[in-house]
């Protein structure tokens, strides 16, 4: 019987900011029941992790841990992460830096008060030329985008603009492997400096409620706009914010997370 906890990661209150299923358990799993699992759980982001050998549940250390979405494993989640986090240190007495092992190297946490700090690789992108397809897609003026790893990110004209937007998902499917980030420069908050939404139907995630990592690929973009540290609103029906800072090759993403759900599968 494996025990879960279904956490709102970027979030201070329940409710809002993105929810992930963790599951902390004692030794690797079968890759099918994890998608299986994640499957049921149907949340944007289902987090798996284990002590690596030599370590113990409780003990400052070092983990694996791997995603999935209800349809694939992705190979970076950032709300799921902090989720993990929050889970090691509030139900198994974790402290200080948390390294986790994954598909994209060594990423690490380290809880700060009542606040998540991660650190992960700042994303490479190449500006690209912007075609009437992503205008077309994302439903409004596209001014100027990029190509990251996995990710499509466009600015768009204003935060009117990405808040109102209503994105073609077939269109969206077309233009990255992973997904759209569509951004601008918060010009109706005094609190933020950036906001933006993601969709990424091709992972089976129509829209993303926060993703952290797109913020890797939103740093990259905005840094040499508007400094290396700013605040971040994702756009989303439920909402987040996320503390952003460039830090050399890495990014930490910071934000709260709350518990909502403790549970057992029977299967």
């Amino acid at each position: 019987m494996q025990e879960f906890v279904q956490v709102d990661a970027f979030a201070d209150r329940p409710f809002c900011g993105n929810p992930a299923a963790v599951l902390v358990m004692d030794a690797p799993a079968d890759a099918a029941w994890m998608q299986a699992v994640a499957s049921e759980m149907n949340l944007s982001e289902t987090a798996f992790c284990h002590p690596l050998p030599g370590m113990e549940k409780g003990n400052v250390g070092e983990w694996e841990l791997r995603w999935f979405t209800p349809t694939v494993e992705v190979d970076l989640c950032g709300h799921a992460t902090l989720a993990t986090a929050h889970v090691l240190a509030t139900e198994h007495g974790a402290e200080g830096e948390m390294g986790f092992h994954t598909r994209s190297g060594r990423l690490s946490a380290i809880v700060e008060d009542d606040t998540i700090r991660l650190d992960f690789p700042v994303d490479v992108i190449e500006s690209c030329e912007v075609g009437t397809a992503m205008s077309d897609a994302v439903g409004t003026r596209v001014l100027a985008a990029a190509k990251g790893a996995t990710d499509l990110l466009v600015e768009v004209g204003g935060a009117a603009e990405v808040r109102s937007c209503n994105p073609d998902m077939a269109g969206i499917a077309g233009l990255a492997p992973r997904g759209v980030i569509v951004t601008a420069a918060c010009d109706d908050r005094d609190d933020m400096d950036v906001v933006s939404r993601f969709f990424a139907p091709r992972t089976g995630i129509p829209e993303d409620p926060v993703t952290g990592s797109a913020h890797t690929t939103l740093a990259a973009w905005w840094a040499s706009r508007i400094g290396n540290a700013f605040r971040a609103e994702q756009a989303s029906a439920r909402g987040g914010e996320i503390g952003v800072q460039l830090v050399d090759d890495r990014v930490h993403l910071s934000g709260r997370a709350v518990t909502v759900v403790h549970g057992k599968l029977l299967a």
